[in-house]
């Protein structure tokens, strides 16, 4: 009978990183059948065993996964009596440590016994150390996407192999022969609603102020799906700005960040993103204030930056929470559009921690390391 695997992603991010990793089981062992939670990528390479949950799953801050806390435990609920009842060779979380630390913990104490894989580690170095003895008690594997993560992880005893960012493959393939448009100006207000209502007004009220010091700015707006376009429309018309709605694109996100002179990146993956392109920004960062409240009682480092956690310095720009107003956000456009020794500074300092993700392939390589451990 052909090997059961059952695979776990919670967000946009992690169904990409998930089918990209199922691709490449397939192509090690054509007979591998999947099952799990995750979303149109993830089905897409995985096939019907896979539930899309990722437009429900896929929420930010304490308050609005609070809200839902009902949700969440009836479906984790769901997953431990699922693989319990069908016992496949392995379990393979991916990112979505919220959810998938405690399916873990909870499959063990259930008595699983197959394999628990962990892809893309969670990000417990900067906001929970202790629960690496967890982690360790309960995984079988860590694979991580940053160079600095295994050392972390193998001082608990767990296993851990860095196989490389999967970015680097992304950005060979979806990188244009483009050069950046002078004056133009990329807004990137993230892919959920709770971030985009949060920043996109405040780059809005930015744009008014940058063309003030600079008449001959642009301005391009990237829009995760064509639900968020319509929810930034009605934010231009809100805030009596019908024009913005013209600077508004869909699926366009790689092009932008090849295209635009300088640009602000809402903090996530999208920032690692932006840096492989070469694309000198600002990160931002606004949730409401219970959120960040808490978040600064746990987060134990300096940037919250990707770019400036591997640099271990400033490299670019963080306006978060109270820091991040349009004059500020303003100034630093006005600065990275008008200072070309600074822009092109910046672009060399993204582009050397950008090589220390690998050279390509860590989808195959995790790949291997999987079926390794399913040996």
């Amino acid at each position: 009978m052909p090997a059961h695997l059952h695979i776990l992603a919670g967000e946009v991010s992690g169904d990409t990183h998930a089918a990209g990793l199922v691709r490449e089981l397939r192509a090690a062992d054509p007979g591998l059948r999947f099952t799990g939670l995750g979303g149109p990528r993830l089905r897409e390479a995985a096939g019907q065993g896979i539930e899309d949950w990722v437009e429900t799953a896929g929420v930010v801050g304490l308050w609005e996964v609070l809200k839902m806390y009902g949700y969440f435990k009836k479906r984790l609920a769901a997953e431990v009596a699922r693989v319990l009842r069908e016992r496949p060779a392995a379990v393979i979380l991916v990112d979505y440590p919220g959810f998938n630390l405690r399916l873990a913990s909870a499959l063990r104490k259930g008595g699983y016994t197959g394999r628990l894989v962990y892809y893309i580690s969670p990000q417990v170095w900067a906001w929970k150390k202790g629960r690496v003895k967890v982690m360790a008690k309960v995984l079988d594997l860590m694979i991580c996407i940053f160079p600095f993560e295994k050392d972390f992880y193998e001082q608990s005893g767990l296993r851990t192999e860095f196989c490389g960012h999967p970015m680097v493959d992304r950005v060979v393939t979806l990188r244009r022969e483009w050069k950046r448009e002078p004056g133009l100006i990329g807004w990137f207000p993230g892919s959920r609603f709770n971030e985009v209502r949060r920043l996109f007004p405040v780059m809005l009220d930015a744009a008014r102020a940058i063309r003030l010091a600079v008449p001959e700015a642009r301005f391009a707006v990237s829009a995760a799906n064509e639900r968020i376009a319509g929810q930034l429309r009605e934010m231009a018309d809100a805030a009596a700005m019908p024009e913005a709605k013209a600077w508004i694109e869909t699926g366009t996100v790689y092009d932008l960040m090849q295209r635009a002179q300088a640009g602000a990146v809402a903090s996530g993956t999208a920032t690692l993103e932006a840096a492989c392109f070469g694309l000198p920004y600002a990160l931002v960062y606004q949730v409401n204030a219970l959120t960040y409240a808490v978040a600064k009682t746990v987060v134990k480092i300096e940037h919250i930056g990707i770019i400036n956690v591997l640099a271990k310095r400033e490299v670019v720009r963080e306006l978060v929470q109270g820091e991040l107003s349009s004059d500020s956000l303003a100034a630093e456009m006005v600065s990275l559009l008008t200072d070309t020794d600074r822009r092109a500074r910046l672009e060399g300092e993204l582009a050397a921690v950008v090589v220390t993700l690998g050279e390509g392939g860590a989808y195959a390589r995790a790949a291997a390391v999987v079926m390794e451990t399913l040996r």
